[in-house]
């Protein structure tokens, strides 16, 4: 079996923050919920992570029933170090699993360099496995230290190294891979003898080594991969890899960006082929766009369902599904639980809330519609208000198809228009309209002569 024990406990005193570091989102999604998807694509079979600080909200956050979390202690009594970490996960190993060890604040790992890296480990019958990278300035990290024959000797921390150590460019990237049994029996041979007084993973390579066992190393192809955020600094420049990433992930999949630098694209977030987006434009959630929209800029998606040929503009939609050739906006508001339908018109400060809207139906503009059924084929007049709310309970509109609603319209709900009816406008409608009826609902118009120069209003 191939388990992964992710590394989260630590505290990120350099983030300056109420939650712990891991929880901090990169393009959308928590550093660790990163981690988590790639263990799992990768193949990982049982995911144990390793928590400390604000461990109740880490918890909450990520609410995946499958992760086993395991807490590491605290207290002046305890050594600390990622190889004490390591060892409060280890009752869930079993002597023939291979473990993957990672860290939660390595958002940017690609589940193929996990695999690769496992696939490394079985196929070179190794007892440890070890991502490493190649970099120009290698200052500060440990050094990878091969043996002739390929093997890795040693890894060399900044302060151990000798001159020729430090010249050294291939670097831990403290991502490992380790055989259950091998793992366990040399946890229990590392100490704290060292600075900091703390277990060292890195050690159980020294002890492997001792014993004669194999380690290898895999050369990451994309240093990007093992980016550890430590600091806002270092979160805001994972996202912009991470944003990069993504946007030439859909350039190349068949999506225009006018300007990619600009764009927004959660990792979640699908898009079809011919989509055209346009300058500031965001796509967050499990968002899904269909093929041969356009979307332009001030707009902002989330979780929401966009059909084929549809164009949205300077809008907001949230937790809705919106049908084929549509258009949404500019300057609508789709708040959650709403299903349009194909042919649509949504129109500039149109706003939506829980509500159906049929085919070939439009609301021009500046009209709310909340809590609605619209069917197909009704036009909803400027104005146009559906007041669903009584002060204590909601209640629904219902327009039915080919109906006609003019504007300044109010429907005080629980209110029925049938079929073909129509709305006169500026009525305030509280009662049930019949097929084929217009209801009127006015105020005779009277005028009161002389009322200016009575009142002394005059000019």
């Amino acid at each position: 079996m191939n388990c992964a024990i992710i590394l989260a406990a630590g505290e990120g005193s350099r983030m300056k923050s109420k939650m712990p570091k891991v929880l901090h989102e990169v393009m959308g999604k928590p550093m660790l919920q990163h981690v988590i998807d790639q263990c799992k694509i990768a193949g990982v079979d049982k995911i144990i992570v390793i928590i400390g600080h604000e461990s109740d909200k880490l918890k909450s956050k990520i609410s995946d029933e499958s992760i086993i979390f395991r807490e590491q202690p605290v207290g002046d009594e305890y050594p600390y170090g990622t190889g004490f970490a390591v060892m409060q996960g280890i009752d869930e190993i079993d002597d023939n699993d291979n473990v993957l060890i990672v860290c939660g604040d390595t958002p940017l790992i690609r589940n193929e360099s996990l695999e690769s890296l496992m696939n490394y480990h079985d196929e070179n019958k190794n007892s440890g496995s070890i991502l490493t990278a190649v970099v120009e300035n290698s200052f500060g990290y440990g050094r990878i230290i091969r043996e002739e024959s390929g093997q890795i000797e040693k890894i060399v921390e900044q302060k151990d190294g000798n001159a020729e150590e430090l010249k050294v460019k291939e670097i831990n990237s403290g991502i490992f891979v380790f055989n259950g049994e091998a793992l366990k029996q040399s946890l229990k041979e590392i100490n704290s003898d060292n600075a900091q007084n703390e277990l060292y993973i890195t050690d159980v390579i020294s002890v492997l080594k001792d014993k004669g066992k194999s380690i290898g190393g895999l050369v990451v192809e994309d240093n990007d991969e093992i980016f550890g955020v430590n600091s806002r600094v270092q979160l805001a420049q994972c996202n912009e890899l991470m944003k990069k990433r993504i946007n030439d992930h859909w350039l190349t999949e068949g999506v225009s960006m006018i300007s990619p630098d600009t764009v927004y694209i959660e990792s979640d977030v699908k898009i079809g082929r011919d989509t055209i987006l346009y300058p500031n434009v965001i796509l967050q959630g499990g968002t899904e766009v269909g093929e041969e929209c356009i979307i332009y800029g001030q707009t902002r998606i989330i979780d929401s369902i966009i059909g084929d040929n549809t164009t949205v503009e300077s809008s907001v939609i949230e937790e809705s599904q919106i049908g084929n050739n549509t258009s949404v906006g500019p300057f609508a508001h789709l708040r959650p639980g709403n299903k349009v339908g194909n042919d649509v018109k949504i129109g500039n400060f149109v706003e939506l809330k829980n509500s159906i809207f049929g085919n070939n139906s439009k609301a021009g503009h500046l009209a709310y519609i909340g809590d609605g059924e619209v069917g197909n084929n009704v036009n909803i007049g400027c104005g146009v208000i559906f007041a669903n709310y009584d002060g204590k309970a909601k209640h629904k509109t219902i327009i039915k198809d080919n109906s006609f609603i003019g504007s300044n319209s109010n429907l005080v709900a629980p209110v029925t228009i049938e079929e073909n009816a129509y709305v006169a406008a500026g009525s305030t409608i509280t009662t049930d309209v019949k097929s084929g009826d217009l209801a009127i609902e006015r105020a005779k118009q009277r005028s009161i002569e002389n009322w200016v120069v009575k009142r002394g209003l005059n000019k």
